[in-house]
């Protein structure tokens, strides 16, 4: 029986060369495949038996994300209206603080207990933590803070763990060709979870707390999903795989990984690095909302209510137009610029929009024109940039998959942000402008060039 810290090996059909993408992708060789599956391939390489499991963790990550941007709307309306833009950013450190203890437990949990079990733990415990959020906020607690610190953990936490397993499921190839179609539901979810909240707290007038407990079940359903795929892999003909889905993690914690493997290394950099960025981005634009909204209701707090309203229908129109665009690229372009450049070459998308984006900012930084610029930057990161990310863990072991991917995903994130609140902080005292916060990231993407290039070096080797 093969050690768990082994890299899995998939017995599976060899990769075949597909012969084009327009109007569906088609491959010379492969077996037949059944409607769904001919479906599907309008937007992705999906080939015969890969239908069902593939559309299973699309719906999956699909109910993640329509999660995540109802809550994410909520934290808007709590920690904007109770603290404004400064604390939204300066939150963001406290979470990088809390993932030092948090990661290690949580390596040390998958060590302890096979993958469903390691995802079904801390599936109910952050549905458990909703609960009692909104107990808290019934009861009158101001939990703004708090709440966007929690979530922030649980975004980075449960999407990262939906990758790792979706990274030990498939083999490389098939990740390259299916993980642009799950992404799709990524998309989709987050696009439909923007205009649910818009339409949960504009036309229905809900509370935050009474979302809190819609999104409590929703994560329930999730689990679900999960353990579904897991009980169809544990039926592949794949012995090794069966094996490994349900042994624990070796026992290498996250933080030696990455610290000896360059390749992983290079990626938490890139992470941290797009976080600042991307940060610097969302300072921007909610230090102009913020502005806009005390310019038209004032900063009392007989006015708290409707500044929260405001605020709650901004942020849930823009996060709407944000993921369609996002969607639309999943669709139609993700899939097409993985097969034509490959996973190295669409590395270096996001880059290219980021720099100009923040040249534009740089030169008009008027909410209007940031309220574009930015749809453009975070529909690409959240379609394209994030599904070549996701494919970057394909050519590493099953530890590097859960735990240092983990670690990457949730405490170099929030490094990012720790950085970028120290950025902030110091450039408030000293009354730097928006203009002044655009130039940065513009120079900070010029680093992400390089990064990108050191990423795309090693993973060629990872992949000879």
């Amino acid at each position: 029986m093969p050690h768990a810290s082994e890299p899995r090996t998939l017995v599976t059909h060899p990769e075949l060369q597909s012969q084009r993408s327009f109007p569906t992708f088609q491959s010379d060789g492969d077996g037949p495949r059944n409607a769904l599956e001919r479906l599907l391939a309008l937007f992705a390489d999906v080939r015969a038996g890969e239908g069902v499991g593939a559309l299973l963790l699309a719906s999956n990550v699909f109910l993640l994300l329509a999660t995540y941007y109802l809550l994410k709307t909520v934290r808007e309306q709590l920690v904007l209206s109770e603290g404004g833009a400064e604390v939204k950013v300066y939150a963001s450190a406290a979470q990088a603080v809390l993932l030092l203890g948090v990661v290690p437990i949580y390596g040390w949990l998958s060590t302890k207990v096979a993958r469903l079990r390691l995802i079904g733990v801390t599936t109910i415990f952050f549905a458990a933590n909703l609960v009692i959020f909104a107990a808290l906020g019934r009861a009158g607690v101001r939990e703004g803070v708090a709440f966007y610190i929690w979530l922030g953990i649980f975004n980075m936490f449960v999407v990262s763990q939906f990758w790792a397993f979706a990274n030990d499921v498939y083999t490389e190839g098939q990740g390259r060709r299916l993980f642009p179609l799950i992404g799709v539901g990524s998309s989709l979810g987050a696009w439909l979870g923007a205009e649910a909240a818009v339409a949960l707290v504009a036309r229905l007038a809900l509370t935050p707390y009474v979302i809190m407990i819609l999104a409590a079940g929703l994560l329930v359903g999730c689990l679900g999903i999960t353990a579904w795929v897991h009980a169809r892999e544990r039926r592949t003909p794949d012995p090794i795989g069966a094996i490994a889905a349900d042994e624990p993690l070796g026992g290498e914690g996250a933080f030696s990984l990455i610290r000896r493997t360059p390749y992983l290394a290079w990626i938490a950099g890139l992470v941290i690095l797009l976080n600042v960025v991307n940060t610097s981005g969302e300072f921007i634009l909610s230090k102009l909302v913020v502005e806009q909204a005390a310019a038209q209701f004032g900063t009392v707090d007989s006015t708290m209510a409707a500044r929260q309203q405001f605020i709650g229908v901004f942020f849930g129109a823009f996060y709407g137009w944000v993921n369609l665009l996002g969607l639309l690229l999943q669709l139609f372009v993700t899939s097409r610029l993985i097969r034509i450049i490959g996973v190295r070459g669409t590395l270096f998308v996001l880059p290219v929009i980021a720099l100009v984006n923040y040249a534009v900012i740089a030169v008009a930084p008027l909410l209007a024109i940031v309220r574009v610029t930015k749809t453009l930057e975070n529909g690409s990161n959240y379609s394209i940039q994030n599904t070549v990310r996701e494919a970057l863990f394909l050519p590493t072991t099953r530890e590097a998959k859960y735990k240092a991917k983990t670690a990457i995903d949730t405490l170099g994130a929030r490094l990012g942000d720790v950085l970028q609140a120290g950025i902030v902080r110091v450039g408030t005292a000293f009354g730097a402008s928006v203009t002044a916060f655009a130039w940065l990231n513009v120079g900070l993407t010029l680093v992400w060039f390089v990064v990108a290039s050191r990423i795309a070096r090693e993973h060629r080797r990872q992949t000879q």
